[in-house]
């Protein structure tokens, strides 16, 4: 068999590393024939160039969306952030595979993207919808109940909201059970990433939001879980790592050998179960109001939080003043009432987004300064 050739946008990054050692531990499966990055790490960049001498490569958007249209068997979209729409649509119309971790071009982009993709040419790349998918395997769709996302609960869990107010980005940054980039592993603190986890499950696999659940599962183990109508679970595990998922999304729908260690059941083991506090927590509960509002709410959601980040990192927002300006920001949007969305208007919806967030921070910042 041949291998397969793959894009990976977004190589200098947590998900795009983690790709090339798998290329390196199989080049009989895989074979890398284009490499982007944003340009932030020029130096580790070169090297993969020198090392997979890729036929296309280049650094930024433009390059990525180029990348995402040649030709190949599979594109994995690495790139963080709403810069990974663009490259998305590109894949698509190529009518290339689409191994998915770019959460964010599917959340914005919504029935747009949907609309361009091919039955089964998304494969999800993030841990939870990849587990979603291999349980989805094991019943006909009129047999699911619920999916079920596992949350690690970051590195707050248990913690009221007035404790969270002091939280600094450091700690934030220190996540217990994953190792992932600043604005994911932020995300995931707030449980911002959840949220946008619940719309992409909706997304990907057409489960109504009152069917979609969140359930804190600190240990990482179980990624998620489907439940069928039957009353039955069905649950994917192994040990906390991407190097299965991004595996699966390179290679789907079979399976790599050796791709990660499997769960050592000769161990005792305890999984627990807590259920999501809202109160302290309310990242998903807000992001379920804008799934359910649709259209442009979720890049709004996205948008916002991804400012709100960046001046969480800066000392100019408390950290739990991220998710209460995503809201605020949420509430003054006007959703259009046109059925067919653009590329240009979720674009419009993004940048309204930030500029929105921005003031609402400066305005937080000056009044506290004065």
């Amino acid at each position: 068999m041949a291998p397969r050739d793959i894009v990976i946008l977004g190589s200098t990054g947590s998900i795009g590393t983690q790709a090339l050692d798998l290329v390196r531990a199989n080049p009989d499966r895989f074979r890398v024939v284009g490499l982007t990055a944003g340009g932030s790490n020029p130096v580790p960049f070169e090297r993969q160039v020198q090392e997979f001498a890729p036929a296309f490569h280049g650094l930024g958007e433009d390059a990525s969306v180029e990348a995402a249209g040649r030709p190949c068997d599979v594109v994995l979209n690495g790139i963080t952030g709403a810069v990974g729409l663009r490259p998305t649509l590109a894949a698509l119309d190529a009518g290339t595979t689409l191994a998915l971790a770019n959460k964010e071009s599917l959340i914005m982009g919504g029935p747009l993207v949907l609309e361009r993709a091919k039955p089964g040419q998304i494969v999800p790349v993030d841990s939870e919808h990849s587990a979603l998918a291999q349980c989805l395997r094991g019943g006909s769709p009129e047999e699911v109940r619920r999916l079920v996302l596992t949350a690690s609960g970051g590195p707050f869990r248990g913690r009221t909201r007035e404790q969270l107010a002091e939280v600094t980005p450091d700690q934030a940054l220190n996540h217990p059970t994953w190792d992932m980039g600043p604005v994911i592993t932020i995300n995931s603190a707030t449980l911002v990433n959840k949220g946008l986890e619940v719309i992409e499950a909706h997304l990907l696999f057409g489960i109504p939001f009152d069917r979609i659940e969140v359930v804190v599962h600190p240990t990482s183990v179980v990624h998620s879980m489907v439940e069928f109508v039957d009353g039955s679970t069905m649950a994917q595990a192994s040990p906390p790592t991407m190097l299965i998922p991004i595996a699966l999304g390179l290679s789907w729908p079979e399976r790599v050998p050796g791709a990660a260690s499997a769960v050592d059941w000769t161990q005792a083991q305890t999984w627990e179960f807590f259920p999501l506090d809202d109160a302290a927590f309310p990242a998903v509960a807000l992001a379920r109001r804008a799934g359910t509002r649709g259209a442009t709410a979720p890049a709004v959601y996205n948008a916002a939080n991804e400012v709100c980040v960046e001046a969480f990192r800066a000392g100019r927002l408390a950290f739990t003043e991220i998710v209460d300006t995503v809201a605020d920001v949420l509430a003054r949007h006007d959703v259009p009432s046109k059925q067919q969305l653009t590329v240009d208007d979720i674009l419009e919806a993004d940048a309204w987004a930030r500029s929105a967030a921005t003031s609402l921070i400066e305005g937080a910042v000056l009044k506290g300064d004065a």
